[in-house]
């Protein structure tokens, strides 16, 4: 009889840079959608005439209307949040792939999990620039051109 010898695989922090790594992403794209919740999404829908649609939302999630209070807040800790997450995805986790065995070569889940990270990084950032010029520079550029 042969003996099997197993091996117990143990954590790296290769493998705790790719959970950061997943975090960043999640996080990024669940604060750029409340900057689109909160500022954006409302201010687009009154433009276009939808005001009922807006009040039919704002009673339905009565809590959009606080977080618009605090919308320097918002915008300022997504932001800071989506920073961190170009920062993990372009240059963090590219060196520690690098420096440690994060996957075997011939496993493509490794660039499917980077690939969908990076691309949901992009949405994120997207979402929070539409919510920025709508919560920040459109009632600007608006009034300037009605007083024009």
């Amino acid at each position: 009889m042969t003996r099997q010898s197993t091996t117990i695989a143990q954590p790296t922090k290769a493998g705790s840079a790719k959970n950061q790594s997943w975090l960043f992403s999640y996080l990024s794209l669940f604060t750029s959608l409340s900057t689109l919740l909160c500022c954006a999404l409302p201010s687009l829908l009154v433009l276009f005439g939808l005001g009922a649609s807006v009040a039919s939302m704002l009673s339905f999630m009565p809590w959009l209307v606080s977080l618009s209070h605090h919308k320097p807040w918002v915008f300022a800790i997504s932001g800071a949040l989506i920073l961190l997450s170009f920062v993990q995805t372009y240059a963090i986790a590219p060196r520690l792939k690098r420096g440690a065995d994060v996957c075997a070569v011939d496993d493509p889940s490794c660039d499917r999990a980077t690939r969908f990270s990076k691309i949901a990084l992009w949405i994120s950032t997207v979402i929070y620039l539409i919510g920025f010029f709508a919560a920040f520079l459109l009632s600007p550029i608006l009034s300037r051109m009605d007083r024009a």
